[in-house]
């Protein structure tokens, strides 16, 4: 097992090699009660019961779960079962899933312990970590939330084996990403025959760990994890979500490396690179060429927006990203026609 230290308002430990069914016994020796929050169909594959102090809320499925009208189906479920401020919520299942029950922990009599045992790939090196938690606004994306970190985020690279493969390659989107804003050889080990994803996910985390360690409320520095996001959850919300979030990150990161290229200087072997290795594991890298007005709206509701500047994050070279300021509403439309289909 490897551990992997996060300081944040609280310091907490990301633990990779774990085993995340027997996580779930220790918390709840931990604990007076536990609410465990997972979708209805990981509950099914991983047979989950209630014991005498663990109480299950069985989520909607995917992006769906992250509703207010969700968030208060928890709330009730909390106060049912007498959560108190020594009890702990249990995240298990994809980002969706950690970021709902980080969010319930956070706001549930104002903040309990809460412990992310990620399941999907992308939940292992992204979402779980950090300590972003929210639910979805009708207008976008994660525009309700709030920054609280968990108690302990536990993972278990074994649960991958049980993972459909479209949710397998959308995780390793958030992987090539922390390759291509810090960790090159991230890049190298994606290309092997035989992947080690327990070494990719121990890179990746160390990735955003350091990041978020410096800058937890996200006031510059942790934007850079955004790498690809801000085009990418503008498609995942055109996509009304049928487009898995790496996958709209993937297409997302294409657009970031062209528009690096004509603000930033960065060369035309790493945008090939982009491509080749997303398309490697089957992940779209062009969208609808009618979609841009549509995505053009959207992309004025990004968090980033300040002042209704446009702002991205770019890279200048692999390694090395860059604040794209104030980029200029002609230059856009240019650029999203070399991704567009």
């Amino acid at each position: 097992m490897k551990t992997i230290n996060i300081k944040a308002e609280r310091n907490y430990q990301v633990q990779v090699g774990v085993d995340g069914l027997a996580a779930i016994k220790q918390i709840c020796q931990d604990h007076n009660r536990v609410l465990l929050i997972a979708p209805g169909s990981l509950i099914k594959l991983f047979k989950l019961k209630e014991s005498k102090n663990l109480i299950i809320f069985a989520s909607p499925e995917g992006e769906n779960q992250k509703s207010v009208a969700t968030l208060e189906r928890v709330w009730r479920k909390c106060a049912s079962a007498g959560l108190a401020r020594e009890d702990a919520i249990i995240g298990f299942g994809g980002g969706a899933t950690t970021d709902l029950a980080g969010f319930a922990a956070a706001t549930w009599l104002r903040g309990i312990s809460w412990y992310a045992i990620p399941t999907s790939l992308a939940g292992m090196v992204d979402a779980a970590i950090g300590g972003k938690s929210g639910v979805n606004a009708a207008t976008g994306k994660n525009l309700i939330g709030s920054f609280y970190s968990p108690t302990k985020v536990l993972i278990d690279p074994t649960f991958l084996k049980k993972l459909p493969l479209r949710d397998l390659s959308a995780g390793m989107a958030e992987v090539i990403k922390c390759g291509f804003i810090s960790d090159y050889k991230i890049l190298n080990l994606v290309q092997e025959d035989e992947i080690n994803y327990t070494e990719i996910i121990q890179r990746a985390v160390k990735v955003k760990a350091d990041v978020v360690s410096k800058d937890f409320r996200e006031s510059k520095l942790r934007e850079i994890l955004n790498y690809g996001h801000t085009l990418g959850h503008a498609i995942e919300k055109d996509s009304k979500y049928k487009l898995r979030h790496g996958e709209a990150v993937s297409i997302g990161m294409v657009f970031a490396a062209e528009l690096s290229k004509d603000l930033a200087g960065l060369d035309s072997d790493a945008i090939d690179l982009h491509r080749e290795l997303l398309t490697r594991f089957n992940l779209p890298i062009n969208y609808p060429k009618n979609r841009w007005q549509s995505l053009a709206t959207l992309l004025l509701q990004d968090k980033k927006v300040k002042q209704d500047r446009l702002r991205f994050i770019g890279i200048s070279r692999i390694g090395k990203p860059v604040w794209l300021e104030d980029v200029s509403s002609s230059l856009l439309p240019k650029v999203y026609e070399r991704i567009a289909k």
